[in-house]
């Protein structure tokens, strides 16, 4: 699946997040470059491997525009937790910002 984020926080602290968010959900950092990382692991059930690769740029001066492609079929605990990375960026700029389920 692809999914993307925009947000104020910088493209080098976007990519710091996420060396530190990805390897806490059970992924290992397969490649960095200055504006990407990509990681591969097993997530959730079943026991598969699957890649995650995260890229950012800038996008009008203001923002930081951040794409995860994941090779995941529908939407698997990796995608969910792509999603909730996106929470963690936006409480930087919002720390009032609480994710909660949307039934």
């Amino acid at each position: 699946m692809k999914h993307f984020h925009r947000t104020s926080v910088l493209p080098d602290a976007v990519l710091a997040e996420a060396d530190a968010f990805f390897p806490t959900i059970g992924l290992r950092q397969t490649h960095a470059a200055a504006r990407s990382r990509s990681f591969e692991g097993v997530v959730g059930a079943p026991e598969e491997p699957q890649t995650l690769t995260l890229s950012v740029k800038m996008e009008g001066g203001h923002y930081t525009f951040v794409e995860a492609h994941t090779t995941a079929q529908g939407e698997s605990r990796l995608d969910r937790n792509v999603k909730k990375f996106f929470v963690q960026l936006h409480r930087q700029t919002d720390e009032r910002h609480a994710s909660s389920a949307a039934y």
